[in-house]
């Protein structure tokens, strides 16, 4: 039994490696020396999960690609709605108050990710995404593994927080507890529902009349009294912000916004886990899509609305990912089912926005499937060590070329 699969709790909002001289090698720079304002121990990275599987096409447009027109005869994005980045590619136009920020040059978009054979299942792939292991299935998470083998001080309970119900499979460590929030009023350990007293659970453990011992008695002791402390600070630590931006009254907005909180508290948090959707559009995809787009644009707009406010725009980093693309071809629903190869998004000040890597041909499909063109893992490596400051060796496994999307 692993310490870290414990759910420890729910926070939601308040109101709240690789060659240098790779196409990928510039962007982001070498991280300036530990201690100095900017550097890899003060920058937070922000990882945003659209769950369900995003349809990069009608994300980044390619409305330079006649194949994308014909393939998707009634889904398509207009010519004339998109949102034109050059003369290949733009945004969809619900990315409106995104693509500002893109051309104020701080987003990056990386085009075709993927990995070698990828599945089509949700829950392994986004476990694949989540681990970074396609080929092996592990224990722990690619931020699980960071936050293990980071320089961080092991008595702080958020050094990474994952503002979701559940635990997400990367923050999943050996050593390294990470809460996972979604209600800052209910944060603390689940136990027994029977035991509504929160004390209640912890004059369990310590009864000296429990008619059993366990090995990991110690560890569940351990865990809950981290929750329950933590539950008694965070209010407390994060009660000073104030916040001035206007965020979409949405889950995302609010998770976003405390994100801001704890990013603003300085509570020496690295890595901040948030999520939206779902983007499974296998019926009816353009509307749902629009709005789920939308949302995703208006609240990342006003994250780095609230960070710049408070100085922290150029010190945090948000990367997008989702478990797979769709079909290149829409189906007989108006949707798009399973598919491969989507862009991943870069933000904030620190980035040099831009267009990254190879967008997958559309004349030459894997049975109806884009390409992949950039492995996942060589993003992951580039903000490993051009963002946070760690080698990826033992956090990703392999050697990736980096990306240069670091300002």
């Amino acid at each position: 039994m692993k310490r870290n699969h414990f759910l420890l709790g729910a926070i939601s909002g308040v109101t709240v490696a690789a060659s240098n001289d790779s196409f990928f090698a510039k962007a982001l720079a070498q991280p300036a020396l530990p201690g100095m304002p900017g550097s890899a121990g003060e920058r937070v990275l922000v990882l945003l999960n659209l769950v369900g599987g995003n349809d990069g096409l009608n994300m980044i447009v390619p409305h330079g690609t006649p194949e994308y027109y014909r393939y998707r005869p009634t889904i398509a994005v207009p010519p004339s709605d998109v949102l034109t980045v050059n003369e290949k590619i733009g945004f969809n136009p619900a990315l409106r108050s995104l693509k500002a920020l893109y051309d104020r040059g701080e987003v990056a978009i990386v085009q075709g990710s993927g990995y070698p054979s990828p599945d089509h299942s949700h829950f392994r792939s986004q476990q694949i995404w989540q681990t970074a292991a396609p080929e092996s299935y592990e224990s722990t998470g690619w931020i699980g593994r960071y936050l293990d083998g980071a320089a961080l001080p092991k008595e702080n309970l958020w050094n990474g927080v994952a503002i979701a119900e559940v635990l997400p499979e990367a923050m999943v460590g050996r050593s390294v507890d990470v809460p996972a929030l979604s209600d800052v009023r209910s944060y603390g350990l689940r136990s027994d529902r029977r035991l509504d007293d929160r004390n209640a659970f912890t004059s369990l453990l310590s009864d000296q009349r429990v008619p059993f011992s366990s090995p990991y008695l110690a560890a569940v002791t351990q865990i809950e009294a981290h929750a329950q402390r933590g539950s008694e600070q965070l209010p407390k630590l994060i009660a000073g912000y104030r916040s001035t931006a206007s965020y979409p009254a949405t889950p995302l907005g609010r998770s976003l916004a405390l994100a801001a909180q704890i990013i603003g508290s300085r509570l020496g948090t690295r890595v901040i886990y948030v999520q939206h959707g779902s983007f499974d559009t296998h019926s009816s995809q353009k509307r749902t899509q629009d709005i789920l787009l939308e949302a995703l644009s208006n609240a990342l707009v006003a994250f780095y609305d609230d960070l710049q406010a408070h100085g922290n725009d150029r010190r945090v980093l948000t990367m997008t990912f989702s478990e797979f693309g769709r079909r290149v071809a829409e189906n007989a629903s108006r949707g798009t089912d399973h598919g491969e190869a989507g862009p991943m998004l870069l933000v904030g000040g620190g980035v040099k926005g831009g267009v990254y890597g190879e967008h997958p041909r559309l004349d030459q499909l894997d049975n109806g499937d884009a390409i992949y063109t950039t492995d996942f893992r060589s993003v992951y490596t580039t903000v490993v060590e051009r963002w946070l400051g760690r080698a990826a060796h033992g956090i990703v496994g392999g050697s990736f070329p980096l990306i240069p999307v670091r300002a």
